[in-house]
């Protein structure tokens, strides 16, 4: 499946939902709310990914991949910089990595850096999401992507915030020509 995604790149598309279904089960002995969650293929790989760092999920998120046509004709891929310093690898990184190894596009990871460490996975006001990030967001790397077009990788698209403020930065600072967005899930609402 495929879902178009609209901010302020060219083009965008998420491969899938992340959740299909979730049925809340209460709050568990630390008042955190839990669920039960029916993930995509896809939903279920990102999620052993990245919170059971089971690695064994990147070759199969690249063959999800291996219908999605173009990606062999940018100039570079960029991975969304992460939130969470603390993992003991990036998910998004390590995704970008083997597309494109698989593409045989380069993968600019750390091109971008996000300043101050707030995961905005908890913040449910797209105002407040956009209002966190700005100016987060930088140009960290030297490579020079002046007037080329890249493809920005992220691994799950909720309000669009993130990814907006990657653009921006690399439209107006790295001065690239165009940005397409692809992010392997999508949440089932903007929030």
């Amino acid at each position: 499946m495929k879902f178009e995604i609209h901010g302020r790149w060219r083009k965008g598309y998420a491969f899938d939902l992340h959740t299909l279904a979730s049925t809340y089960l209460g709050p568990d002995e630390f008042g955190h709310d839990r669920f039960e969650s029916k993930r995509s293929e896809m939903g279920e790989l990102v999620y052993r990914l990245k919170y059971q760092n089971d690695r064994t999920a990147i070759p199969q998120i690249i063959r999800l991949l291996d219908g999605i046509g173009g990606i062999e004709k940018f100039a570079a891929i960029v991975p969304v910089p992460s939130s969470n310093g603390a993992r003991p690898f990036q998910p998004v990184d390590e995704i970008a990595l083997a597309l494109g190894e698989s593409r045989n596009v380069p993968v600019l990871a750390g091109f971008l850096r996000k300043s101050g460490a707030m995961e905005l996975k908890n913040v449910g006001d797209p105002e407040e999401r956009r209002s966190l990030l700005a100016g987060s967001i930088s140009v960290a790397g030297r490579q020079t992507l002046e007037g080329k077009h890249v493809l920005l990788v992220d691994d799950l698209y909720r309000s669009g915030a993130t990814l907006d403020a990657c653009c921006s930065v690399l439209l107006d600072d790295a001065k690239v020509a165009s940005v397409c967005a692809l992010t392997m899930t999508m949440t089932r609402s903007k929030r």
